[in-house]
């Protein structure tokens, strides 16, 4: 009872931080798993079937507050759905763990630039619309991120959020919103791939329902979250976050880093997100706290007209 407890609460606050950041809830979950001694494909098999309810409720929680891109919504998806359910194919055959550190680099150079942009680059908000994201860019995104999402128990949130944050125009609220409302597409596909490949009785069925749990309590709250946070800090606070995650990632599956230096490593990492957080507080100019800029008036926009 007091391992479901846990999860429970781990569910909520994994749900928490993906739902207000736009990823994590999957890293989390089966991060807990694998250190329970859980395979890996037992483990994102069940994050997997768990996400199906809580990336419902985030879902609904994101349309709700109109936090959704619906124009880049379907063309994200679709190609992500077909690759998590490759993903989870192959998973019992793929070394995972090896391919991840290797993506996280990746990840943590684009959450540096995503960081930059933020505190250097968007003192203004422009009162244009933002810019289109074209297929090309959606459609390999979307496989890459379903696939490895599937293959590392999460990645969905990880690989697509700062990808579209990187794109000028995109704001975090609409990017976050529209990443988790797509995950349940992506949760639904690797399921269907894992029962198919693994069977039902693989999963930890006790251990899905206390991460559902939790998660679902968590849904509103992140989405109503993400909507009030002005998008110069949330813009630094996802990029900070995944530096920080993506950090640990590279930093555990180093062999030369002594491990005396990691705690110091972790230190600095945090001053400096803190640093940053503070420093947007202060030199934002007060007008500036909206999440996003106000649309064109319709007289003036031949789109809202047509």
């Amino acid at each position: 009872m007091r391992k479901l407890i846990i999860f429970s609460i781990i569910g909520f606050f994994a749900q928490l931080i993906d739902g207000s950041l736009g990823m994590a809830y999957g890293a989390t979950s089966s991060s807990l798993l694998l250190m329970f001694g859980v395979a890996p494909a037992v483990a994102s098999a069940s994050i997997h079937i768990a996400e199906i309810a809580t990336t419902a409720a985030s879902g609904v929680s994101h349309l709700y507050f109109k936090n959704v891109d619906r124009s880049i919504l379907l063309r994200l998806t679709i190609p992500g759905a077909v690759s998590a359910f490759i993903g989870a194919a192959f998973l019992s055959h793929l070394p995972g763990e090896v391919i991840r550190p290797f993506i996280s680099i990746f990840l943590l150079l684009l959450g540096v630039y995503i960081v930059y942009r933020f505190m250097f680059r968007e003192r203004k908000l422009s009162s244009k619309q933002p810019a289109g994201v074209s297929s090309r860019f959606l459609t390999p995104l979307g496989f890459i991120g379903g696939f490895f999402d599937a293959v590392g128990g999460g990645g969905w949130g990880p690989i697509t959020t700062p990808m579209l944050l990187a794109k000028k125009g995109m704001t975090p609220r609409r990017v976050i919103g529209t990443v988790d409302t797509s995950e349940f597409v992506i949760a639904v596909s690797a399921t269907l791939g894992f029962i198919l490949f693994l069977g039902w009785g693989q999963f930890h069925w006790v251990w899905v329902f206390a991460f559902m749990g939790g998660g679902i309590l968590a849904a509103p709250l992140a989405a109503w979250l993400v909507k009030i946070i002005p998008s110069y800090l949330l813009g630094v606070l996802v990029g900070g976050f995944i530096i920080l995650t993506n950090a640990n990632t590279i930093i555990q599956a180093s062999e030369f880093i002594p491990s005396s230096w990691i705690p110091y490593m972790y230190a600095v990492l945090l001053t400096l997100w803190t640093i940053a957080i503070i420093y947007q507080f202060r030199h934002r100019p007060r007008s500036s706290v909206h999440a996003e800029p106000l649309p064109t008036p319709a007289v003036h926009s031949k789109q809202a007209v047509e």
